[in-house]
């Protein structure tokens, strides 16, 4: 799979995104690395990956992010579009690390989720 065509949104102080970030390169996949912590994505950027995931986009949604409980965020009066730019103003937010391929755009949380967004087999 050439380079340009995985993306690895990734936190590199984060257990779970080290890890994914390690099982696509012994794949011999060079993704390009967005710390989104320093580079956050736009809502728009947010938006259009979420819709590519096709899931909600609370599953991009870090439930055990404290921002998360203070903002109150799972109550359920809270729309997509509403939840995607509170995503872009708080990145911290982010159910890391999210992976986008030709496959498709996954939170990959647990790490094996990454398979999916693989043209190869897992071993």
């Amino acid at each position: 799979m050439p380079t340009s065509t995985v993306t690895i949104y990734h936190n590199p102080k984060c257990g779970t995104s080290v890890k994914v970030l390690a099982l696509l390169r012994e794949r011999g996949v060079q993704p390009e690395i967005v710390e989104y912590l320093k580079t956050p994505p736009t809502a728009a950027q947010w938006k259009a990956l979420i819709a590519r995931s096709g899931l909600g986009a609370r599953v991009f949604l870090r439930s055990k992010e404290k921002l998360y409980a203070e903002l109150d965020l799972a109550n359920p009066k809270w729309t997509d579009v509403q939840l995607i730019h509170l995503l872009a103003q708080h990145p911290a937010l982010l159910n890391r690390p999210v992976v986008a391929s030709p496959k498709g755009v996954r939170p990959c949380r647990p790490v094996e989720t990454v398979f999916q967004l693989l043209d190869a087999e897992k071993p």
